[in-house]
């Protein structure tokens, strides 16, 4: 990164400072799998799970901190929590009771031991929560609630395409709506604007605290969007057949590496039978006994051979 211009508003610089970070995740092939709605059902489960971890302790940490100046302004749990949210959309994905998800097979498979960058995720989360200034937080805030306001309502209509998920009703895609900002009517699109420019205005409030909070919260930014980076690496690259994408990849090589099917005009295949009834007919009144009869046979074979052959050159 570059020379800051620190005067400007802490929501233009994180966006203008984070654009690189930014596309690298958004163009990684998992991401790219995600929101066409090309991913495997139960790695979008999964991916769900993680994301309930990050949510679950970054949410917790945001609880502990609510009347810190710098978080203060964009704290709204009401309005912006998606930890209960997920765990909802993942029961019914799963067809479980939401008290239960935590047992089901999957999620024990997956959590046996947990996944390297979700564990670098949540313990940077905890680190930041922990620590005597916890200001960071917000840079999380900005790279995960700002990116669900974006870019929600267009994935919600991919994944409720991609999984057969009733729009309307909602369910399984809880974790993509959003309420308006001052009731709990569902939000338009006009309404996630408006959402959208409370919290920037939230992001420039705290960043007005001082400059080493910009600075802060711009450098925590770019790493909240490598961590995420992160999550979609441990995505298996399955697409909704369940096919491995890699081994999908050699199966179509080596399907093009067959040697081709040969096959015959019709008039060389009547030529070869009219040939096959000669020789049945030298056979019988020709006298294929004994010695000579033997050799006569072997040449008829050999000119049999030799005449398909030359057919098929």
């Amino acid at each position: 990164m570059s020379t800051i211009d620190l005067t400007q508003p802490l929501a233009t610089l994180l966006r203008e400072s984070t654009h690189e970070a930014h596309e690298t995740v958004e163009n990684s092939p998992s991401a790219k799998l995600l929101l066409s709605g090309g991913l495997a059902q139960d790695e979008y489960i999964r991916y769900l799970m993680m994301l309930w971890h990050v949510y679950d302790t970054f949410e917790r940490a945001l609880d502990r901190h609510a009347a810190h100046p710098t978080l203060e302004p964009t704290y709204n749990p009401t309005l912006l929590a998606r930890a209960p949210l997920l765990a909802a959309d993942i029961s019914y994905l799963l067809g479980v009771q939401e008290s239960s998800w935590q047992t089901h097979p999957m999620y024990l498979s997956l959590f046996s031991s947990m996944p390297g960058p979700l564990q670098d995720y949540v313990s940077r989360i905890q680190e930041i929560s922990d620590s005597s200034d916890p200001s960071p937080l917000l840079a999380h805030s900005y790279v995960r609630y700002l990116g669900d306001l974006s870019g929600g309502q267009t994935i919600r209509h991919v994944i409720s395409k991609a999984y057969d998920l009733d729009e309307t009703e909602g369910l399984g895609l809880s974790f993509y709506a959003f309420k308006e900002l001052r009731t709990a009517k569902p939000a338009s699109q006009g309404e996630m604007k408006r959402i959208k420019d409370w919290f920037r205005a939230g992001m420039n409030a705290a960043g007005e605290t001082s400059a080493a909070v910009k600075v802060a919260v711009i450098a925590e930014a770019n790493m909240a969007f490598n961590l995420n980076a992160g999550l979609f690496s441990t995505i298996k690259l399955k697409d909704k057949g369940s096919k491995d994408l890699l081994s999908k990849e050699i199966a179509v090589q080596v399907e093009h590496a067959q040697p081709e099917e040969k096959t015959y005009p019709i008039g060389q295949v009547i030529a070869v039978i009219a040939a096959v009834c000669l020789a049945h007919f030298l056979i019988v009144v020709g006298g294929f006994t004994g010695n000579k009869g033997y050799q006569k046979l072997l040449a008829i074979e050999a000119w049999l051979r030799n005449f398909f052959q030359s057919g098929t050159d």
